[in-house]
């Protein structure tokens, strides 16, 4: 008898393979971003797209703060075109990550969202500055 797990079959290596490079290139996770940070190899423009106040209540290393309702070609126009931007939120249960993303997308962007958020990098042992 098969689990639920195993229902439905699993994908084909080369259906995997394409669906797990696609996600790479969508998301990045906190251990990620944390070791370039802390490794000084940041080459990317870190994004806390949370309200002020969470913001001064405490974010991650090197972040800056930008509302994801603040996102605008005019708010963006300080970095070159081709600036990876990686957007945070509070996490799992925020899809304010989602929102920038999109914003930044549609801006012509290069965008990655930062999985777990702030949840996900207390979750990992890491701190925040205030």
């Amino acid at each position: 008898m098969s689990s639920m797990v195993s229902r439905p079959q699993a994908a084909e290596s080369a259906v995997a393979q394409a669906h797990f490079a696609a996600l790479l290139q969508f998301e990045t996770d906190c251990y990620d971003v944390q070791h370039a940070i802390s490794n000084q190899r940041q080459d990317f423009v870190l994004l806390d797209v949370r309200g002020e106040s969470a913001y001064q209540a405490g974010h991650l290393p090197k972040a800056l703060s930008l509302p994801h309702l603040r996102i605008s070609a005019q708010s963006l126009a300080a970095y070159p075109a081709d600036s990876l931007f990686v957007v945070y939120c509070a996490g799992p249960h925020c899809n304010g990550a989602d929102k920038a993303a999109f914003k930044l997308a549609q801006l012509g962007r290069p965008v990655k969202k930062m999985l777990g958020g702030v949840t996900g990098w207390l979750d990992e042992g890491f701190a925040l500055e205030h």
